[in-house]
């Protein structure tokens, strides 16, 4: 009998092991797929599969090899929110003295901008006579480190800012062949040009905004503008109604926190729409939240020594978004990310936040199908494509992948239609 039992319990564990493997043939389809002679053959391609029930590799290629991640560098800004920041941000640090209160943001970036619930700003400093706004817990530069310069006047690089407002960003209308522009206040610095261009376009020096009269087409809605303390004290007190000042004092030890808004809808927000400066401004709350001071490389530094301490590859992380050519990551690192989240949060949540393959976000285009099978954050930047996240087999079983690709000629449209067909093909084998 006990013989019995245990041929019964071996059969099942080689059952089961079986169950979690390839066939031969299907690994040897994945091969060709990705191998000498396919299409990815032709530049640095990386691949890992993984069974997150078995907790096994089922499939790699080059899983050990670095890539540039572009956007999918905001799922070590999701896990890092996750675990540092709970259920609500921090909008602000303050001290009350007599009848003024002074002011230090906390990085939230929900004030004015998008849809968000919005921090009780107003009701805080109504009672006071002077509001004292300081930006001297703020570390890090306008601008992460690598990110390329002539992005500076496209929406997804705005700049990081210890308290955003309007998302550091000018709304653009047309009205006739001219722009009109919110807040109100840049309208004064709005300018025609005979320049051959077709949007408003920021001088890259100045708050100074050009459009040509003749072509003018306003497809691009917003535009960063340049942060300086004089500038945003003006726009809080237009947004309030109440004076704000600036006087760049040291935060005390001993002060008050004001409790800002849901952090869930910002990571949703971020992971969706791949939003940079959602991605940015989480990492310095993160910080702020650890040290009482904005510093994303320190940020960066405490979650690699502490919660990431035992992923497969060092990571070279440096910034929030992804934006940086400077971020490497490989494919069997960001699976394990991956999974760290993956055991973190309860799965409607983890599908909430995750672009769906034909239906939300950044894959609502592509990986279409009647049953939606990819579940997974996107990232691009020229000659750099990835996708990192869920697939769905037939069989209804979820597993993790990571499919990066560096150094391709081709457009990434061209990439993204060639993993398809593997994605696909994966799909039906599993």
């Amino acid at each position: 009998m006990r013989k019995f039992s245990l041929l019964f319990i071996i059969s099942i564990v080689l059952c089961s092991a079986s169950f979690a493997q390839l066939s031969r043939d299907q690994f040897a389809k994945l091969e060709s797929a990705l191998g000498e002679s396919s299409f990815f053959d032709g530049h640095l391609t990386g691949f890992m599969l993984y069974d997150l029930d078995e907790q096994m590799i089922l499939f790699e290629k080059n899983s050990h090899q670095r890539f540039i991640p572009a956007s999918t560098t905001k799922l070590f800004t999701l896990f890092s929110s996750l675990v540092v920041l709970g259920d609500s941000t921090q909008t602000l640090r303050y001290v009350r003295e007599g009848n003024s209160i002074k002011i230090w943001g906390s990085g939230d970036p929900t004030w004015n901008y998008k849809k968000f619930d919005q921090p009780n700003i107003a009701q805080l400093i109504a009672p006071f006579e002077q509001v004292i706004f300081s930006d001297a817990n703020m570390m890090s530069p306008a601008f992460g480190y690598g990110w390329q310069w002539d992005d500076y006047y496209y929406n997804y690089s705005a700049e990081r800012t210890s308290l955003p407002i309007y998302g550091n960003l000018v709304q653009v209308k047309k009205v006739g062949n001219a722009p009109s522009v919110f807040p109100e206040s840049f309208q004064s610095m709005v300018f025609p040009t005979q320049r051959t261009i077709r949007e408003l376009e920021r001088d890259f020096h100045s708050n100074r905004f050009y459009y040509n009269p003749n072509n003018f087409r306003a497809r691009e809605e917003f535009i960063p503008f340049i942060y300086t303390p004089e500038l945003f004290v003006d726009l809080a007190t237009a947004a309030t109604g109440k004076k704000w000042s600036y006087q760049p004092d040291s935060l005390p030890a001993t002060h008050e926190i004001l409790m800002g808004t849901p952090v869930f809808p910002i990571l949703k927000e971020m992971m969706l729409e791949s939003d940079n400066f959602l991605a940015e401004q989480l990492m310095l709350m993160v910080s702020d939240r650890l040290f009482q001071r904005l510093d994303t490389e320190r940020a960066i530094e405490y979650m690699l020594k502490t919660y990431l301490y035992d992923l497969p590859d060092e990571p070279q992380w440096v910034d929030g978004s992804g934006l940086s050519r400077h971020d490497l990551f490989t494919p069997r690192t960001m699976v394990a990310l991956f999974e760290k989240i993956y055991r973190m949060i309860p799965d409607q949540q983890l599908f909430e936040l995750l672009p769906t393959g034909g239906k939300t976000g950044t894959l609502e285009t592509s990986y279409q199908a009647e049953q939606p099978y990819i579940f997974a954050k996107t990232g691009t930047m020229s000659n750099n494509h990835s996708l990192v996240g869920l697939i769905k087999g037939k069989s209804g079983k979820l597993y993790c992948f990571a499919f990066m690709n560096s150094n391709y000629p081709q457009k990434a449209s061209e990439v993204r239609r060639e993993m398809e067909k593997v994605m696909l093909m994966l799909r039906d084998m599993i």
